[in-house]
């Protein structure tokens, strides 16, 4: 009877963002992953993973890579972290070097803007509660406010960060 009553909450539980384990706090992050498919954001330092963050939220249209300004995909490629802004709309936000040399090419090309701001950052200042749970950014990459924090302290400026399709 236990079971069959605990079970409905183990299956809820199951289903929401879950906070990585902790990692020391001396510990930097030399390297990130994005997988965008699999919806999660990787953290390694010296070729080990030493967080990992599921349910991360994308942009409004999450399949394929950001092309020009207000399509609210996410991209894809080799990017920096490049700056932060303790100070964001968001929860703490972490600047990708969004767009390179090869998106502003293609936008021109295309006689568009590529687009820019992108960050990994938290939830909107403004928004109490849980985590929004589906897709809703312009093209960053959002984590609950716990995740951004412990990301935050550990993720240095040039940090390389790829995001897979």
């Amino acid at each position: 009877m236990r079971i069959a009553f605990a079970l409905p909450f183990l299956l809820l539980a199951a289903c929401g963002p879950a906070l990585s384990q902790p990692f020391a706090a001396e510990t930097q992050v030399d390297r990130l992953l994005v997988d965008k498919s699999e919806r999660v954001l990787i953290g390694y330092a010296k070729g080990r993973e030493i967080v990992r963050y599921s349910h991360i939220r994308l942009g409004d249209a999450p399949v394929g890579h950001k092309r020009f300004e207000g399509d609210e995909r996410t991209p894809e490629g080799d990017y920096r972290i490049n700056g932060r802004n303790p100070n964001s709309r968001y929860h703490l936000s972490l600047r990708i070097s969004y767009p390179n040399e090869a998106d502003r090419a293609y936008a021109a090309a295309q006689g568009r803007s590529p687009g820019g701001d992108i960050f990994i950052h938290g939830q909107p200042s403004a928004q109490s509660g849980p985590p929004i749970a589906r897709d809703w950014t312009d093209g960053c990459i959002a984590l609950s406010n716990a995740e951004i924090e412990q990301l935050w302290a550990r993720v240095p400026d040039g940090t390389p960060i790829t995001i897979r399709p």
